[in-house]
């Protein structure tokens, strides 16, 4: 059940849209208009203003529009408000050691690379108490669509505070009062069509 919740609160931000949004625009951050506009892909953009910076790189455009021109019902900026959300489930999952939500939201490898850290914690009697404090920008760097498998890049730059504790509470490693910056390209696939709705986590790296 816990995991089937996680599930459909991802469903419910990430790439869905709700049938009032216009199709994905390029908005660079720096830029704010007197009002709202959103214009379809590939005609002339207008700008709005995006607390994360731009909705996707230049780079992710041609993966964009091939992506929107198989499934329409595909909203990018929803997608990158959503993918925020996976980034902060996820995260605090791998620090609690949950592996049942780790299986529904990640790919196998993935998934066997955080469960093969979570057992090492667990053997070593480390406890990782950490906060996402920030999430100061989320924005796509590539998307590309091979077939109906659709994989889009998000990269995010965060402010973390990490702390280690031993098996009695006590604090071996960092802290919370200071965050560190941290730079990570996560990259989201999704089957396009299939009953199954949920975009997963199949590649970390650092940016």
């Amino acid at each position: 059940m816990v995991a089937l919740f996680v599930g459909l609160r991802l469903y419910s931000v990430l790439g869905r849209r709700t049938g009032h949004e216009q199709q994905p625009i390029l908005r660079p951050a720096d830029t704010a208009p007197a009002a709202e506009a959103s214009v379809p892909l590939g005609e002339q953009s207008a700008e709005r203003p995006e607390t994360s910076g731009l909705v996707y790189e230049d780079t992710a455009a041609s993966g964009i529009r091939a992506i929107v021109s198989a499934d329409p019902a595909f909203d990018v900026s929803r997608f990158v408000e959503g993918s925020q959300a996976a980034y902060r489930m996820i995260l605090e999952a791998f620090w609690r050691g949950d592996r049942e939500d780790l299986r529904f939201l990640t790919g196998p490898e993935v998934y066997g690379t955080f469960d093969s850290a979570i057992a090492a914690r667990e053997e070593s009697g480390e406890v990782l108490d950490n906060r996402l404090v920030s999430i100061e920008r989320a924005v796509i760097q590539d998307a590309r669509l091979s077939g109906r498998t659709a994989e889009i890049d998000v990269r995010f730059d965060a402010d973390i505070a990490a702390v280690t504790r031993d098996r009695e509470g006590n604090v071996i490693a960092g802290t919370l009062t200071d965050a560190i910056p941290t730079h990570d390209v996560w990259t989201f696939r999704r089957t396009l069509g299939s009953q199954d709705p949920n975009w997963l986590l199949v590649e970390t790296d650092e940016a």
